[in-house]
């Protein structure tokens, strides 16, 4: 991965790709404010000549949207999102809320991944439905947060969540009542009325600790972070619905700022991290705004929560693109104010094990289980030289990661697993083994991550196909889902205990 440079560039060997047209198509440019296409043409009429390739049905000439306007309209007929493609329980929860007489969008990142044919890692919902009045509709609903009070409601093991239109806030303020509707109207406890937070160091800086102010869905689409995460899927029309130059971003594939990009990253330095991130999952281009607004602010990323960087590591580690990423973070300069001694390892080694980690990944539509937290930040140790030690201790390990993810809040529960995974390394290269020393390995709790690990960089398949076929003759390995994923439903077998003592009687139970 090679020391940082000075610029912010491109994925090495890819040509950079020109910014200046914003054609989706042959067609003449339509219309703001109203659906562009002709009224009588019918989605059948369109889906004949769809280029699979493609990536709107319309011949769009779209424009950036650089000031509040009306939106630009896209109906069914002019673009590819299907409902086909959408969560079935999402789908549950926009038309309940739509049934109900809210406005009901799928918005940020799962608008944008469907529109580039990708499928989206969740699918989030803005409405006008307020957070209590969202719990009222569901039974399986729980109102979170503080600084966004969002709506989670849950089906299984999912979680769809579900956002009230928000307006941006003065910085160094917080508020909470909606727009002409009390809190008691809404059904919510009474909030606290707008205030400065107290934090000299936020009011100077333009920090915004906390945002529950709701708005309207214009509003709403100006305080998100970039453009092509500024779009909307309206349940009602089955129109997108842009806001801020999302669609025409998406065509030039340029990540570009909603609004100045140095006021932007002074409200939320994290904002820094995830451009360059989006950029390098999607293979997008940076807007030349950003890198030199990065430069101007990148120090500002350290006074961000250190959990809120964890999780975003945790992301980009997860996220299969993560060797990229951590390039170009190194790049612009940002790592060196989050995990400085990160740089000063072997960088070689390190790429290598991020590039095992991407490879691993992609066999899956979805992040898989068996990418937990201690395997993502083994990853990152990888140049340390970790896994060759025998049986090391919490000290070994601790002192490490410490040392190289600096500040951010590893839990001790996640280490403690890291300690047990690498400790298993040696015994699992054993194949040969005594079968009562077999078997009790594979009543390890940690045996499922260690394995993990052996695969992404023990470098001996030999060895994980042993040790996977072992687990299969005994029941205990994870079904295949049919495409490369795991199987959400399977839960592994737990075997009764045997009483002792032979059969209780029950009361009342006499003997002749």
């Amino acid at each position: 991965m090679g020391r940082p440079s000075a610029r912010l560039s491109p994925h090495p060997g890819q040509p950079k790709r020109p910014a200046s047209t914003t054609t989706l198509g042959r067609g003449a440019p339509h219309q703001r404010g109203r659906p562009c296409g002709d009224p009588g043409e019918t989605r059948s009429d369109h889906d004949k000549s769809l280029n699979s390739n493609s990536l709107f049905r319309s011949s769009t000439t779209i424009c950036y949207n650089r000031g509040v306007a009306e939106p630009t309209i896209l109906p069914r007929s002019k673009h590819v999102l299907s409902r086909r493609e959408i969560d079935p329980d999402a789908l549950k929860v926009l038309y309940r809320l739509h049934r109900h007489g809210f406005s009901a969008y799928l918005v940020g990142g799962s608008v944008r991944d469907l529109l580039l044919r990708r499928r989206p890692k969740d699918f989030d919902i803005g409405t006008s439905a307020h957070p209590y009045q969202v719990k009222r509709l569901f039974r399986n609903c729980w109102v979170i947060g503080r600084r966004f009070r969002l709506a989670h409601v849950r089906f299984g093991t999912k979680t769809i969540e579900v956002a009230t239109f928000r307006r941006k806030l003065p910085a160094g303020t917080e508020g909470e009542p909606p727009l002409g509707v009390s809190s008691a109207q809404a059904g919510e406890p009474s909030p606290p009325v707008a205030r400065p937070t107290g934090r000299p160091q936020d009011l100077a800086s333009g920090i915004v600790r906390r945002d529950n102010t709701f708005g309207t869905p214009e509003e709403d689409a100006f305080r998100r972070d970039f453009t092509v995460n500024g779009l909307f899927y309206d349940i009602a029309t089955f129109s997108i619905i842009d806001y801020v130059g999302g669609l025409g971003d998406l065509a030039t594939r340029v990540v570009r700022s909603i609004g100045d990009p140095d006021e932007r990253f002074q409200e939320d330095p994290v904002r820094m991290l995830r451009a360059v991130v989006l950029a390098s999952r999607l293979d997008f281009t940076l807007d030349s705004a950003i890198p030199e607004a990065i430069r101007r602010h990148a120090p500002l990323i350290a006074q961000s929560a250190p959990a809120r960087l964890l999780d975003e590591y945790y992301k980009i580690l997860r996220s299969g693109a993560a060797q990229i990423s951590f390039a170009r973070l190194a790049d612009s300069g940002l790592l060196d104010h989050i995990t400085p001694d990160l740089l000063t390892g072997d960088h070689a080694r390190l790429a290598r094990a991020l590039e095992a980690l991407d490879t691993y990944r992609a066999r899956f539509a979805q992040a898989p289980e068996t990418l937990t937290n201690a395997i993502l930040m083994g990853t990152l140790l990888v140049p340390l030289g970790l896994f060759g030690l025998r049986g090391p201790s919490q000290d070994d390990v601790e002192a490490p990661v410490t040392r190289t993810l600096g500040l951010l809040p590893v839990s001790r529960r996640d280490l403690e697993r890291l300690v047990q995974v690498l400790g298993l390394q040696p015994r699992l290269l054993q194949t040969d083994r005594p079968v009562r020393a077999q078997r009790g390995l594979l009543q390890r709790g940690a045996l499922r991550d260690a394995l993990t690990w052996l695969e992404l960089h023990g470098n001996q398949p030999d060895a994980v196909a042993y040790w996977h076929d072992l687990l299969v003759e005994r029941g205990q390995a994870r079904p295949a889902a049919g495409n490369g994923t795991e199987d959400p439903t399977w839960r592994a077998r737990r075997r009764r205990r045997r009483r002792r003592g032979g059969r209780r009687s029950r009361p009342g139970d006499a003997r002749n």
